[in-house]
Parts: structure tokens; sequence; C-alpha cells
């Protein structure tokens, strides 16, 4: 029990030190730094909409109706319905957060609770990759097609279909760590030692198998965005008068050329968001890899 405790404090003292470590190479990274700024404009923009548009997103104004850029009271404009352009757009970062963050979680669950078995239990390998394979063979956006046309459209079945389309790729990602960390000497030891397998899993395989995990989450944060927006555009995801970035492009190509904002706006967004996960996620690749040396 002495020996234990006294690990602890120097266990503790290297992850912090790990910690500050990997966001010392991460903040190296000078497009890793944009993506961050970019990711917590986007999340501010979120939380603070009651406070930072002047107007309600559905609201109407048939008066007002498809004004162009920097007009007044409408810096972005308004769409065919009067409605504000950055009023939607600040409120459609919320519907994209919300989507995109539930779907990556259930996933995570999902591939992670696969991989586990199936890099831990040699009997179980087999059958579970097979199943993996199955959901591999169709292509991602196919597979979440398919799954709303069977569920129905609206937002929580997209976070179902993303997060069943992200399935696959976390428990490759964890089964192969698994296969790896299970062969290490310390794991040998806690199982000689009489630990049980969920122990072992959960307490020394799954924190050492976390840096791929916070990768593969990062870059899925910005597909399941860009999922929702592309499910959203063919009208499976978000109905009207929901505002939506990919909702948003669909209702604005009618008008792309009286009214071209309507269509650049919301793109230029995604684009943005996407972006930004894309290179925060190649940044963490890099700061985790534990051969990448700080000058």
């Amino acid at each position: 029990m002495v020996q234990v405790a006294l690990q602890n404090p120097a266990q503790e003292k290297k992850k912090e030190k790990m910690f500050v470590t990997t966001m010392k190479r991460l903040l190296k990274n000078k497009l890793s730094v944009a993506g961050l700024l970019i990711i917590l404009l986007i999340i501010g923009m979120a939380f603070c909409a009651p406070w930072i548009v002047q107007h309600q997103p559905n609201t109407q104004d048939l008066r007002n109706s498809e004004l162009p850029l920097f007009s007044e009271g409408h810096w972005l404009g308004t769409d065919n319905y009067g409605r504000d352009v950055w009023s939607r757009i600040v409120y459609g970062s919320r519907v994209s957060l919300i989507v995109g963050f539930t779907a990556v979680v259930f996933g995570l669950i999902g591939g992670i609770t696969l991989g586990m078995l199936a890099g831990f239990y040699k009997k179980l390998d087999s059958p579970i990759m097979r199943f993996v394979d199955l959901l591999f063979s169709f292509p991602g956006i196919l597979l979440a097609m398919l799954i709303i046309a069977v569920l129905g459209t609206s937002l929580v079945n997209v976070a179902i279909a993303i997060s069943i389309w992200s399935v696959p790729s976390c428990a490759r990602i964890v089964r192969g760590s698994v296969l790896s960390i299970k062969q290490k000497e310390y794991i040998m030891a806690m199982k000689s030692l009489g630990a049980s397998d969920l122990r072992i899993m959960a307490k020394h395989i799954l924190p050492n198998a976390m840096a791929p995990i916070i990768v593969f989450a990062t870059m899925q944060m910005g597909s399941a965005i860009l999922s929702t927006a592309a499910l959203s555009y063919l009208g499976l995801g978000a109905q009207p008068p929901t505002p939506e970035w990919g909702a948003m492009i669909s209702q604005g190509q009618d008008y792309m050329w009286t009214s071209p904002h309507l269509t650049i706006v919301p793109g230029i967004v995604i684009m943005l968001v996407v972006f930004a996960f894309n290179v925060v996620g190649d940044g963490l690749r890099d700061a985790l890899d534990p051969n990448m040396d700080i000058h």
C-alpha cells in the first residue's frame, strides 16, 4: 500500500509533464493554432448566440428579402424570406456542433467497445472484424442515407447515422492499439497478479490507447459536421425552418445568380470549420508522437 501511495504522485507528475509537452508541441504548429482559434470562435458563437445577433433566425421580413452583404442591420444580408443570414449562421453553429459532438461521442463508445473486445479476446476478433468489414463495404454517405431512410429524416437520426458510420474506423484504430499494448510486460504482470480483464482493459490498456483515439475524434468531428451539412443539403437532415448550414446552401442555390451570398457564406463557414478540426487533428497527431522533439 505504501509503495502504491508513493507511486501515485510520480504518475500524476508524469501525466502533467506529458500534457504540458503535448501542448507545447501543438502550439508550435501555426496551422493548429489557427484551427484552435477558429474552433473556439465557433463554440463561442454557439454559446453566445442570443447576445451577438439582432434578429431571430426564423423571423421573416418579406419587405427586406435578398438584401446584399453589408446592408444596414443585416451585415451578411438576408435570404429570400427576409431572414437574417448572420443570425442563421450563428444559430446553425449550435446545430452543427451538437449533432457532430453527439455523433462522435456515440461513435467512439461503439468503436472503443468493439475494438477493445476484438483486440483483447482472440476468439471475438474474427466475428467483430468481419462485422466491421461489412460496415466498411458501404460508402459512408450511402450508409448514412440508408440508415436515415429506415429511421426517418431528422437531426437525431442524422446523429445516429453518423455515429454508426464512425464505429468501424474507430474500432480498427482501437483494435490495433490494443493488440500492441496487451503484449507489454506490465500487462502480462497484471494478468499474473490475477487482475480481471475488465480492470486491465479499463485501467491499463484504454488510457495508453487514448492518443490515436483523441486524434481520430478530433478529425471525425470535422467529418461529422461536413456529413451533417451534406445530409441536410439533400433534405435528409435539418428540416425547414431550422437554421443549418447545409440546409442554407440547399435553400440558397436557387438564388445563386441574384444572391450568391446565400450559398457562398454558409459554404465558407463549413469549409473553415472542417479545415480547423482537420489541422488540429494533424497537430495533435504530431504532438502526441513520442518521437517528436521539442527544440
